[in-house]
């Protein structure tokens, strides 16, 4: 399975794009993750938010790697591929996931709740 179709990829790169055009004016800008990723056989969670268009294997978003500590940050698209859980199952994109809050709500409520609620 691809970490997340064409679409997706697209809407990716527009909301890295606004964040730099964001930053730029000293703006915050707040996306609703666009997609959710998770290891089938562990408990690594991601809703990624942006890639950065200038480094595309860069995205950024809440990342959860199952030891309760749950942070917003960046991360390579290539390290994500390669991550297998103890069944050596890759990771997977949530078919079913549909945000319904911005980044920063998620992060709030999974720093509360010490995981990614999504």
């Amino acid at each position: 399975m691809k970490l997340f179709t064409q679409a997706q990829y697209a809407q990716l790169l527009a909301n890295g794009r606004k964040q730099q055009e964001a930053m730029a004016k000293d703006e915050d800008f707040d996306p609703m993750p666009v997609i959710k990723l998770f290891t089938p056989d562990a408990a690594a969670t991601w809703l990624l938010s942006e890639i950065d268009p200038e480094e595309p294997d860069i995205a950024f978003g809440l990342c959860d790697l199952g030891l309760g500590f749950p942070e917003l940050g960046r991360v390579s698209l290539t390290e994500i591929r390669a991550v297998r859980g103890r069944f050596k199952l890759p990771v997977e994109r949530d078919l079913g996931f549909s945000a319904d809050k911005t980044l920063s709500a998620y992060a709030e409520e999974a720093r509360q709740h010490r995981q990614i609620i999504a």
